[in-house]
């Protein structure tokens, strides 16, 4: 695209490529560092425990701040917060730029913390904005932006997993982290210049109370997507990798190469979810989609779990259960992540949004708790029949949500 093109642009369009490329720089930066810190302090020495330690601030604070982002969002607009998250990533960057004898189990979960918080800033800015922008007529564009949107930075953060391990390999941890630092100081400069000053800022002030939401729509959604997400991250964050790498003896390399192209792939079906579910026909998800399609992926873990239970092709049954289970859950979080933006309230809609994945960051924090602790005790089996149990959940959760938008 020209700098004519550009030009011609109308403001809203222009606002949502600035928005969409300030996620894009932090979700690979982000993606990066995960794979950065568990690759060079597995090098250090640190035990698998103690490397899943180092994430536990990180996904807490998740929740706090999405809880509490929502809020700020409305009171200060969201091209605040978004700039806030930004700044907050550049900062935890350059905290772990220093000598190896401080990176203390502490010092690094501080870091992530910092870095956990200032990717729920910038994810809820992102998926706010876009509300402000898609007039409240055009739903089916409302969907398209917010798929895209979703499906990019999941495609993304695998793309990081990749540039974390090959900057380690080209620089040191050090180097590799103050480079990442200094290009997205670049990109927050751009957007402290660029972002409208009052985007997505609430008319009336809204109260600390107001962080609940009231509306019996997102709360359903929000109770729906906290056992979706907990029922990917209860078998995906540490039984997975685990399985793979002692079950079938591969090694580190392609264990994060098989979870990388996961991602990527998952992220893609993100993107293109509204031509699974009518877009073609000029349809736009409703409640009735939501209980529909989680109905669909109920069945898959089940199935897996099954197929483990009487060792039944182990190794094609889980990875190809696995990708399946991938397209299904993409669609069922793109159709999450449209319904959010759609029931959300224009004016202070951070609000609402912020609550919601809160809920999100809650299921991701118990499904990873839950990941590491049944798969220790009994198994990767009951760790996917607790999936099934929380998609169940969800299912009969989605079954109440409304059936117009």
């Amino acid at each position: 695209m020209g700098l004519d093109s550009l030009r011609t642009l109308s403001p809203s369009i222009k606002q949502y490529l600035l928005i969409t490329s300030n996620y894009w720089a932090f979700t690979l930066t982000d993606g990066a560092l995960r794979m950065l810190v568990v690759l060079y302090f597995h090098q250090l020495g640190y035990s698998p425990l103690n490397i899943a330690m180092l994430f536990l601030f990180y996904e807490i604070f998740g929740v706090v701040t999405n809880l509490i982002g929502g809020w700020l969002g409305a009171k200060l607009g969201l091209n605040k917060t978004m700039n806030i998250g930004l700044g907050l990533q550049i900062v935890a960057l350059t905290m772990l730029a220093v000598p190896a004898d401080i990176l203390t189990i502490v010092y690094v979960m501080a870091a992530q913390a910092l870095s956990g918080i200032a990717k729920d800033l910038n994810k809820m800015s992102a998926k706010s904005a876009i509300k402000m922008l898609v007039p409240s007529d055009a739903q089916g564009k409302l969907y398209q932006w917010v798929a895209i949107l979703t499906g990019s930075k999941n495609a993304l953060k695998g793309v990081g997993f990749f540039l974390g391990g090959l900057l380690l390999t080209l620089l040191d941890f050090r180097g590799a982290v103050l480079l990442m630092a200094a290009l997205l100081a670049c990109v927050w400069a751009i957007s402290l210049l660029s972002l409208t000053a009052d985007l997505g800022k609430a008319k009336n002030k809204p109260k600390f109370t107001d962080i609940f939401s009231k509306s019996r729509a997102i709360n359903l959604l929000s109770a729906a997507r906290m056992f979706l997400f907990g029922a990917r991250d209860v078998w995906f964050v540490v039984a997975l990798p685990v399985f793979l790498a002692v079950t079938f003896e591969w090694d580190h390399w392609w264990v994060g190469v098989f979870m990388a192209s996961w991602v990527i792939g998952y992220g893609i079906v993100q993107s293109f979810a509204p031509y699974f579910t009518g877009k073609t026909q000029g349809k736009v998800p409703t409640g009735r989609s939501a209980f529909l399609w989680a109905s669909y992926l109920l069945l898959i873990p089940a199935a897996i779990a099954l197929a483990l239970h009487f060792d039944f092709y182990i190794q094609q049954s889980l990875i190809g259960g696995l990708m399946l289970f991938g397209a299904v859950f993409a669609i069922n979080s793109s159709l999450h992540s449209y319904l959010i933006i759609s029931y959300a309230d224009n004016d202070g809609v951070s609000l609402d949004v912020g609550f919601y994945y809160m809920a999100n960051a809650m299921g991701r924090l118990i499904g990873t708790v839950l990941s590491g602790l049944v798969y220790q005790t009994y198994g990767l089996e009951a760790c996917l029949w607790i999936s099934s149990g929380f998609i169940a959940v969800t299912t009969l959760i989605s079954f109440k949500l409304p059936y117009t938008v």
